[in-house]
């Protein structure tokens, strides 16, 4: 494993991560890095669906606050996507535990960080508390970050419970069949600065469009959401962050530019306490389904929000 630069130039620094094949053939997950000298606390920021890690802006705050920036575009996203692969396919969630555990030891053991907090937004949030109800007694990390975590479809619960069963059978016979779900684009549009938004981002790792549904990860992800309703066992301090509100369109609407075009929020927030014991939900006002790329408002309470949560559990050292 080399650290070399990243895509997003000095200061970011990559290394790809090999992992075990599986049926489509050789697989790897790429750890990004931008270290702070001395710095003994570190960030791990996972992606969401169909995305990668580019939110610079979010990496420069937990830097400026004395953290080492860590992201891992998981396998078969962004830069970890290989032409061979279908894209976002996995068929279970654990199997995210092999790069994530990987991860985390490279932080802690070679790069000296003692204390690591854990960053998932939308299906990273739900990956990662997993991962962390998994690990709960290990010690791996001090804190979870949550930002509107994939807890949940954005379905009401009857129509969970009828297509449910369907899902999982269909995952388990014909995982790699597509669905006919693409993304709404407009999320994307609401974001990206060619469009209606205020970033800048690359549409070839992160299609307006999404990438193909497949059944299996779709089953994966209803078993993973089974598993957070009947209560997982995170053992360390967590920040859950979701919207005030949500929107349900198939057209341009402004509200989408400050509420969640994705998930339903409410149904998030009411997940929060089957997480863990220790858990802080915290509302945003006018944001978006990626909270740190709403608008100026909402993402100065988000980042706020998230100071006044890491100066209690991640208190800077003395000078």
């Amino acid at each position: 494993m080399e650290f070399r630069e990243d895509i997003l130039g000095t200061p970011y620094e990559a290394a790809e991560l090999v992992l075990a094949p599986d049926e489509e053939g050789p697989v790897s997950a790429t750890l990004v890095r931008r270290l702070v000298p001395r710095s003994r606390q570190a960030v791990l920021y996972l992606h969401g669906y169909t995305d990668y890690f580019f939110q610079t802006h979010l990496a420069d705050h937990f830097v400026a606050a004395g953290f080492s920036f860590y992201a891992l575009d998981l396998r078969k996203y962004g830069r970890s996507l290989r032409p061979h692969q279908s894209p976002n396919f996995i068929r279970d969630l654990a199997a995210y535990d092999e790069e994530l555990d990987e991860a985390v030891r490279i932080i802690r053991e070679l790069d000296g960080h003692t204390r690591l907090l854990v960053d998932g937004h939308s299906t990273g949030g739900l990956v990662a508390a997993l991962w962390a109800s998994r690990r709960a007694g290990r010690g791996l990390l001090d804190g979870l970050f949550l930002n509107s975590p994939f807890l949940s479809m954005p379905t009401a619960a009857a129509v969970r419970a009828l297509a449910g069963p369907a899902v999982g059978a269909l995952g388990r016979v014909a995982a790699t069949r597509r669905l006919p779900a693409p993304l709404n684009p407009h999320y994307a549009h609401s974001l990206h600065r060619d469009h209606r938004g205020q970033w800048d981002f690359d549409l070839t790792l992160k299609p307006a469009e999404g990438f193909p549904l497949y059944a299996g990860w779709l089953a994966a992800i209803q078993r993973g959401q089974q598993q957070v309703r009947r209560g997982l066992r995170i053992d360390c301090p967590v920040l859950l962050m979701a919207s005030t509100a949500s929107t349900v369109t198939k057209k341009w609407d402004p509200a989408l530019l400050h509420t969640d075009a994705v998930l339903r929020a409410d149904d998030i927030a009411a997940l929060a306490p089957r997480l863990g014991r220790h858990v802080t939900t915290v509302r945003i006002d006018g944001g978006m389904h990626d909270l740190v790329l709403s608008g100026e408002a909402a993402r100065a309470q988000v980042f706020a929000e998230l100071d006044r949560w890491t100066g209690a559990y991640f208190p800077a050292p003395p000078a």
